[in-house]
């Protein structure tokens, strides 16, 4: 039982952890944690600087915006839309690259071949590019982004994965289950999927990552949210007007962009580690 639990005692997991569970806990009870209307305009108090800054008023503990609009709570409230995007958008290019990748790892032959091709052609084109393509053809809107971030990152996860599937498939125990009749579908569930979930979780956990920067570079753009609803991207777009005489407006969400997407990484980083047998196998020799 207590080498079920072994990842808990990594660095790296634990301080993942903590960040991301601030993240889910701050777009879950947004509305407690902010202290105000993250729309709510006031101006008279336009450009109020953080409360450890000199002028500072704690009614806006992050200060305000050109507008006079809390930059707290719109950080607060931002931090729906990047955890809305991140495990959507993550989760549906894994399901959609994983299967591929375990189909064509598989199968090999012909199917490898098909679904390299089709990977090939796709990674030809520049994400972000490929993002505003895709964009601008299925409009503005947090939908749309979502699926974006699915057709441009599946990618990713076939390619990687199809490599460890072809490794694992050669073992001797995926040839015993064929041998003892198991189906194809069996076989792939049951004795090449577990082998490849620890590579699966961290490319999750690193496409959580992405799927912000890509949400908030669209956001920053105008094609994502309205902008009636916070989002960070949008808000280092406003705050570019203000860049010298108010630069917390610009670097608040930045910053927090930062540190959600290293969270994101460092869980991925040390799930792995701590999971992947074959991992720690090498570095303990």
């Amino acid at each position: 039982m207590a080498q079920r639990f072994n990842w808990l005692r990594s660095g790296r997991v634990i301080t993942g952890l903590v960040i991301v569970t601030g993240l889910v806990l701050c777009a879950v009870f947004a509305p407690l944690l902010a202290p105000n209307d993250p729309t709510e305009q006031d101006i008279l108090a336009i450009l109020v600087p953080p409360v450890w800054l000199p002028g500072g008023d704690w009614a806006f503990p992050f200060g305000t915006d050109s507008l006079g609009r809390c930059v707290l709570s719109r950080l607060i409230f931002g931090s729906r839309i990047a955890l809305t995007v991140a495990v959507c958008g993550a989760l549906g290019a894994m399901v959609l690259g994983s299967i591929l990748a375990h189909i064509a790892g598989y199968f090999g032959g012909w199917v490898d071949w098909v679904i390299g091709r089709v990977v090939e052609i796709w990674l030809s084109f520049p994400p972000v590019i490929l993002s505003l393509i895709l964009m601008v053809g299925l409009g503005a809107g947090l939908q749309n982004v979502i699926l974006a971030i699915i057709l441009v990152d599946w990618t990713r996860f076939c390619r990687v994965l199809r490599s460890d599937v072809m490794v694992v498939a050669q073992r001797d125990y995926v040839a015993a289950a064929r041998l003892l009749g198991f189906s194809h579908w069996r076989t792939i569930t049951r004795e090449i999927l577990p082998a490849t979930l620890p590579l699966l979780i961290t490319l999750m956990s690193l496409e959580m990552g992405v799927a912000v920067v890509v949400e908030a570079i669209l956001s920053f753009v105008g094609m994502s949210v309205g902008a009636e609803i916070p989002a960070w991207g949008q808000m280092i777009a406003d705050a570019r007007a203000d860049i010298y005489s108010a630069p917390w407006v610009l670097v608040l969400p930045i910053l927090a962009i930062f540190v959600t997407v290293f969270g994101f990484n460092i869980l991925g980083d040390g799930l792995r580690r701590t999971l992947d047998t074959r991992l720690t196998q090498t570095e303990r020799a």
